[in-house]
């Protein structure tokens, strides 16, 4: 188990690399916006086209890359979006079996299917080296490649998670923690992470 609990913390630690990365990402998408706003409006005045479908497509592009990278990192830090209308209330086991059967029920095959539909576009895209349909507009291809990197790091995140609930069933954790990476030494040996009464984790003991 310390064994696979030491993948699961190098999974961690590669997608919350990534993470800190697409946050910068998130900055450029939120500046290249702005200048697309100003230039657009200052044109008017000036009678000339400062802007391009470069700029704008580009706009787009990273909120792409910003979607499709984070997802991982989103579902390692527990941050998308739950209907938790029962699964607070459950114990730190029940919840892991909730948490289990979901990733292997639906994550880890919704992955898998992704990946294998979109590999055909993403193959052809490569082959033509698509472009956009407006000139002047940017190379689609590196962005439809994301596709297929979402969905492998997605795979293994879940992977991961798959892991701690395993832990946790087997007596292993006592909880999981989002943040599970304090909560395991650099060796691979578990710290046992001691549950809140409403659910919440707490720092490992």
């Amino acid at each position: 188990m310390n064994r696979l609990l030491r993948i699961a913390l190098r999974i961690d630690r590669m997608n919350a690399w990534l993470g800190r990365g697409i946050a910068w990402l998130t900055l450029a998408m939120v500046l290249v916006g702005a200048y697309n706003a100003i230039v657009r409006y200052l044109g008017r005045f000036v009678n000339w086209n400062l802007s391009s479908n470069a700029y704008l497509e580009l706009q787009w592009h990273l909120f792409s890359a910003v979607f499709l990278l984070g997802a991982a990192d989103a579902l390692r830090r527990g941050a998308h979006v739950r209907v938790d209308l029962v699964y607070r209330r459950l114990s730190a086991r029940g919840r892991a079996w909730i948490d289990l059967i979901g990733a292997l029920v639906f994550l880890l095959p919704f992955t898998l299917v992704g990946f294998y539909l979109g590999f055909p576009s993403v193959r052809a895209a490569w082959r033509v080296r698509e472009g956009s349909p407006d000139p002047g507009g940017l190379p689609l291809y590196p962005l439809k490649t994301l596709i297929l990197v979402s969905f492998a790091l997605l795979f293994l995140q879940g992977v991961a998670e798959v892991i701690r609930r395993i832990a946790v069933l087997r007596g292993v954790l006592d909880a999981v923690d989002p943040a599970l990476a304090a909560t395991v030494r650099e060796d691979g040996s578990a710290q046992v992470v001691r549950g809140a009464d409403d659910g919440s984790p707490r720092r490992a003991s």
